[in-house]
């Protein structure tokens, strides 16, 4: 998957992300909050600030610890929930580590990881025809930043 849009919008506390599948047409909303989405858009544009930030730190301490954050996967949607877990390789050994979807791809942007969605939850979404988040337009582009 990619990351294809991101949706500030400063008239309300839901922001949305859209992942899409790479070389497909499946493609789907997470909303997030507010300082997720300003750490998303920070690393695309690649802005640092001068102290680390909560997703600087959580690079900082797997690279402290000699891992690695291979991918992330967004593996389960329960009750218009997602979850995700970051996929880290330490010491040879794969370590997957729960996580909100939100930080695992506000991480895979800065660390330049690849994004997964299991089929299961791409299959749930467009069978449940999930309606879209508050605030979120597909065609509206005004008060929104789109990546």
């Amino acid at each position: 998957m990619e990351l294809n849009k991101i949706v500030i919008s400063e008239t309300n506390d839901d922001q949305v992300i859209v992942l899409k599948e790479v070389g497909g047409n499946r493609a789907f909303p997470i909303v997030i909050g507010i300082w997720e989405a300003v750490a998303i858009d920070r690393n695309l544009k690649q802005k640092r600030t001068p102290r680390p930030m909560t997703h600087d730190l959580i690079e900082n301490v797997i690279k402290s610890l000699n891992a690695r954050l291979e991918r992330i996967i967004v593996h389960d949607l329960r009750e218009r929930t997602f979850y995700a877990k970051l996929v880290l390789r330490s010491n040879g050994q794969v370590v997957e580590v729960d996580s909100r979807p939100s930080d695992a791809i506000a991480l895979a942007v800065q660390m330049k990881v690849p994004i997964f969605v299991e089929d299961s939850v791409l299959e749930e979404v467009a069978a449940n025809s999930m309606p879209e988040p508050p605030g979120f337009s597909p065609d509206d582009d005004d008060d929104e930043e789109t990546v």
